[in-house]
C-alpha cells in the first residue's frame, strides 16, 4: 500500500490552540499533516517553517480509505482553526461521505 500524505500550511490556531502529545498546546501559525497508510491515519502538526513534528492528540485513528483520510484532514484543519485545544476528531464524528 502506498502511503498518502495531505499537508496544509498557514493554519492559524483559534484561541486555545491545538493539543499535542509531545509539545503540549501549540498556538499560532501551524502546518497540519495527515498521513494515511491503508488502515489508519496519523495526524501531526508543526510550527510553520520548523522541522519538528508533534502528534496531534487523538492520533492515529482508524481510517479505511484515501478519501476518508482526506475528509479527516480537512476536519482537523478546521478544528485547529477553531482552537479550543483541538484534537483529532473521534472516528465516529469524522465527516466521511460515502
Amino acid at each position: 500500500m502506498v502511503r498518502t500524505c495531505w499537508t496544509t500550511t498557514g493554519v492559524f490556531t483559534g484561541r486555545g490552540g491545538a493539543r499535542t502529545d509531545e509539545g503540549g498546546t501549540l498556538t499560532g501559525d501551524l502546518t497540519v499533516r495527515t498521513t494515511w497508510g491503508g488502515r489508519q491515519a496519523e495526524v501531526a502538526v508543526q510550527y510553520s517553517g520548523t522541522s519538528e513534528w508533534f502528534t496531534l492528540t487523538g492520533s492515529p485513528v482508524p481510517c479505511d480509505s484515501r478519501q476518508d483520510s482526506r475528509n479527516l484532514h480537512q476536519e482537523v484543519v478546521e478544528a485547529v482553526r477553531a482552537g479550543g485545544g483541538a484534537t483529532v476528531p473521534r472516528h465516529d464524528r469524522i465527516g466521511v461521505r460515502r
